[in-house]
Formats: C-alpha cells, structure tokens, sequence
C-alpha cells in the first residue's frame, strides 16, 4: 500500500506541475495544488525499531551558520554577546548585549514576497514611480518596495519572525567591533555598494559579494532603506537597556537604517538612524526578517531542481572591449574627459558626477564625458562586450533535488518522497548519511552536492547530519514516519496545510512554492534554478575605465551655501557639511 501512495502522489504532482505551469506568473515560481488520497497514516515498517532512538550530542549553529528559510531566502545565525553601536551626535557610542538571532542574509525580494502574496498572507507593494516592478521577472531578484511597515512587519511574521530591532539590524551590518560600513572602514565605492546613482536603480540583492558585512549578509548598505521594529525616538540611546533593546513602547515613527541607491556617500555609514511614517512607502524602502528562534516547519510537497553553484564555471573566456582615456580639457568652464571605446561596446556611467556623449569622429568611437563645475573629480565608466553573458552554460550539470525529493527531469520538479529509516544493504542512498543511534543504525539527512541542507536544518558539526535550528534532532526530514512527524513538526506556514499522508505541506489556496533563491533564475531548457554571477553591466567581459575631470573655474556658490541644516546639505551631492563651520558647502572631493 505504501508504494501505491507514492505513485499516486508522484503521479499527481507530476500532472499538476504541467497544468499550474501554464498559469504561473514567472518561470521561477510554479504554482500547484496537491490534492491527495484520502488514505490511512503512512505505518511504521515490520523493521522498524521498537525503542526509541538514543539521543544524539549537537553541537549547536555556530556563528555565521546558513540556512535555507521557507521562503527561498537564506537565514544566517548571528550568536550571542556584546557589540558597539551608535557613532556619536545623536547616537551615542556604547555596548549592547544580545541574545543570538537568525537574521536574512538577503532584503526580501520581489520573488519572496509574490509567494506571501499568493498565499493570501500579504498584500501586493504599491508601486512606486521610478522603482522596479514587482510583477516583471526582470526584477524577481530586486528588493520589494513600495511596503509599508505594517506590510513588511506581516511578511515578517509569514517566516515566523519580526522586523530586525535597530540593535539587531546594526550588529548585523557593523560586526562585534563597531565597523563603519559593513565591509570595514574603507571608503564607499561602487564596487562595494548600489549607491549615489552608481546604477541609478534597483539591484540583485545579491551583487556586491565585496560589500558583504561581517557575518556574511549582503545589502546592509545601498540598494535600498530597511525598516526596523523600533518606533523612533531620537533620544532613545539614553535610556536603552543594556541587554536586548526593542526601542521605545510607543512613537510617531517607525526607524529605518541602511541606505539607498540614490544616497551619497556621507549617507552610507551603518549607524545612522532615519525614520519614517509607518503607513507610508517609498520606491528605495525595502527589508529584511529576523528569526530569533526558527521552529522545523515539514518540507514542502514541491519544490524546483536546482543546478549547483559550486559546480558551475563563471570565468568562461570573453574578450574585453576597449576602453581608454585618450584626451582631458576645458571648455567654457567645464572639465571634460575623453574615452576611447570598441565598436559594438554597451557602456554607461557610475554616478552622477559625469554625464557622457557617444561621438564618432576620425573613425574612432569615442564618449566625451562632462565632470561637476569648480571642482576636480574622478569617475567611472563601464564598457561591456554584450556578447559576454552572465549566466553560465550549464547544458552538461545535471540539477538536483534535496534529500528526500524525487527529482523529474522533464519538468524540473522534485517532489517530496521520504525513505525508511533503516539503511538498506548498499546502507543509505545519496544525500543521506548513516548515524549510529545507540544500538541502532539509520539513515538521516544530509548536504545536497552543492553543500547545503533542505530548507530549515543546518548541518550540524557534531552530529553530522542536517538538523533543525530547535535542537529537533529526531525531526523526520526525508524519512518516512508519520507519527513522528507529527509530534516534531511546527506545522505550515500561513497558506499552506499539512498532508499526514505525504507528510509535507501543501498549497492551501493554490499558492506558489519558493522559487529560485537569490543569485539564481529559472532556464527554462535546463527546467532548473541556474546560477546568475554578476548584475548587468561590470561582470565578464567589461572593464572600468576611470575618468579625471579636472577644475576649469571657481564658480559663485549658490546651491550649497544657502542650506542651512546638515541632512537637506547631505542629500545633494554637490555639496558636503562643514563640522567645524557648521555650514553647507560645494563638495570639493569626489
């Protein structure tokens, strides 16, 4: 009977899949709704073992541990202990103790969120002038905006968790010792960071591998602002706790930290506090979730191969294109530089300190680019051979599933079909691995081939197989044991119910299952998640061509000497805030 039921389950996912993927909003998420056999509990097999097992030694997540969250996002463990916030003024230096916590690696995406979406669990973001569109997939992998506070708190709450509090989100972005940036003290640049125009838009949330912060979380500056739980207070620092700071009881507003795409370089430093209405949105206001205490939800009943990025190859040959500085003068107080540039090129500006022309004069193909009046600046421009690309060929990997999933080819699915516990003659298959449990071997779950556990267990070190965050080690991930499954499991998320038979969760309103994480899209031929290295322009086949412009005039100060108030002087970038002067003036640094 037990091998029936799997038929009859594999059989209906595998015809579901072909009938939702023609409604699917995107290629990267599938939308399905399993409708199983009304047929008793999976039993226990003759050979089951009739004590229960002996208790196994963890270790526990280790600082910087990952895990893959039920979402499609990836969670990463920040352990407990002290840390420096605040920078001065307003936010003064001291020490803040807090407990560990789970923390996204990733803002929440567009492609997170329309899963929240199509569950009935969240609303749809508003969508604001000049931001990305949540429904184009060109975009799946961009932050969402365009959500409130109380929108972004409610997907938050989806994922079993909460907004990040103001000392979680700083300790996670600064590190123990109180970095300024989240890759260190070094200078903001465009390598590190989408900022002060450098794209003039949205990114992956996954680009700046360089500009990752201490613990491993990417974004904690640029792209886009993130809302916190506190409400604001400026004077809240005062009278913070010492242990585990959630903010004022009541406010106003609402906190907001980090930084944008459109935020200058003085903006970018980790511990600056903003704030905002909480019913109010933006087109560069995004989040991220923190899970203190993430709970074994069961597997899903589908969800989508994926090839593995380790076995992938980004550094394919690709001719780069040229790109030289060839000419720099005046004219009519204005400093200009002059690039050189291959034919058939694609090229654009970082920032907006230069403005750039394409001319063709002598049989050269050349940019003349404009630099800011009155001052002398460095900049940079990005020329690409299009016929690079930045997704990889992957026609000769095969995809794959996590333990405990069947994978079909055809259609890139991999259904949930847990084994029995004890190994067979040839010991455990692939993806799981033998454990001694006093007396008693059995087969449990363990790293896929691209090292990573399903989603919702980490791998233990001690134990050496994927265990739930909980401690839960007697958790049935990929094991066929119903009654057990019900005692260890935390449920489903909102939009989903739990399948005994199947022992997974299922669709409750034809919702989407998690699509392709972060870094990685739908190819339709290899029917699979494929990894995608670099965003847009300045990946394979580009070079960065930096471009003086020098001082022609000293021109009038009629824009920066008349603010009066350092954030209004901030935002604009052609001017920065005298200390010592207290006043605005015309930035005189790129």
């Amino acid at each position: 009977m037990k091998n029936v039921r799997k038929i009859t389950f594999a059989l209906a996912l595998s015809l579901l899949i072909v009938l939702s993927s023609c409604a699917s909003p995107t290629p990267e998420i599938v939308t399905v709704v399993v409708t199983a056999t009304d047929q008793p509990a999976t039993e226990a097999p003759a050979s089951a073992p009739t004590h229960p097992l002996a208790p196994v030694s963890l270790g526990g997540p280790q600082n910087g541990e990952t895990i893959k969250w039920i979402d499609g996002s990836v969670l990463v463990y920040i352990s407990a202990g002290n840390f420096t916030m605040g920078y001065g003024g307003d936010a003064p230096v001291h020490s803040i103790s807090l407990d560990g916590y789970w923390i996204q690696q990733t803002k929440v995406t567009n492609r997170m969120y329309d899963q929240c979406v199509s569950t009935g669990s969240c609303t749809p973001p508003t969508q604001e002038l000049g931001g990305p569109v949540f429904t184009n997939p060109t975009f799946a992998s961009h932050p969402v905006v365009g959500v409130t506070w109380d929108q972004a708190q409610a997907y938050c709450s989806w994922v079993q968790g909460s907004l990040p509090t103001e000392a979680q989100w700083e300790k996670a972005a600064r590190g123990a010792n109180g970095n300024a940036y989240p890759w260190g003290n070094s200078e903001p640049s465009c390598d590190l960071l989408n900022f002060a125009n450098c794209y003039g838009r949205t990114t992956n949330v996954d680009t700046y591998e360089n500009g990752k912060s201490p613990f491993g979380l990417y974004d904690m500056a640029g792209n886009v602002f993130e809302w916190v739980f506190d409400f604001y207070d400026a004077n809240y620092y005062a009278q913070s706790p010492a242990e585990n700071p959630t903010g004022p009881t009541t406010g106003q507003y609402r906190g907001i930290r980090g930084s944008s795409f459109e935020t200058s370089d003085v903006q970018a430093a980790s511990a600056i506090r903003r704030f905002n209405e909480q019913t109010d949105s933006g087109r560069d206001i995004g989040f991220r979730c923190a899970v203190p205490n993430p709970q074994p939800y069961a597997p899903y009943c589908q969800l989508t191969a994926q090839v593995p990025a380790n076995q992938v190859d980004s550094s394919a040959a690709c001719a780069l294109p040229e790109g030289v500085v060839v000419n720099q003068y005046c004219q009519n107080g204005d400093g200009y530089g002059v690039v050189q540039i291959s034919f058939g090129a694609t090229w654009e500006e970082r920032g907006t300190r230069i403005q750039c022309e394409e001319r063709l004069e002598g049989g050269l193909r050349t940019l003349v680019c404009r630099g800011p009046r009155g001052i002398e600046t460095t900049n940079e421009v990005v020329v690409c051979n299009p016929a690079c690309t930045n997704q990889p060929d992957v026609s000769s990997l095969n995809s794959f599933c996590d333990a405990g999933y069947t994978l079909d080819p055809a259609t890139g699915a991999c259904s949930y079909t847990p084994i029995l516990a004890q190994p067979a003659a040839g010991g455990c298959p692939l993806g799981y691995v033998t454990v001694q449990r006093g007396d008693q071997q059995v087969c449990a779950v363990g790293p896929a081939v691209d090292g990573s556990c399903p989603i919702g267990l980490y791998l233990d070190d001690l134990a050496g197989f994927c265990v739930p965050p909980n401690g839960e080690a007697n958790a049935p991930f990929g094991i066929d044991n119903s009654a057990l499954a019900q005692q260890t499991y935390a449920g489903c998320a909102a939009g989903y119910d739990y399948n005994s038979n199947f022992q997974c969760c299922q669709s409750a309103t034809g919702g989407a299952f998690p699509g392709c994480a972060p870094g990685f899209t739908f190819d339709q031929n290899a029917a699979a998640c494929v990894p995608v290295f670099e965003e847009a322009l300045g990946g394979t086949g580009c070079v960065t061509v930096r471009v003086n412009t020098v001082k022609c005039s000293v021109v009038e100060d009629k824009v920066c000497a008349p603010i009066k108030t350092e954030s209004p002087c901030v935002a604009n970038l052609n001017c920065q805030w005298n200390e010592n002067a207290d006043s605005c003036e015309v930035r005189t640094t790129p």
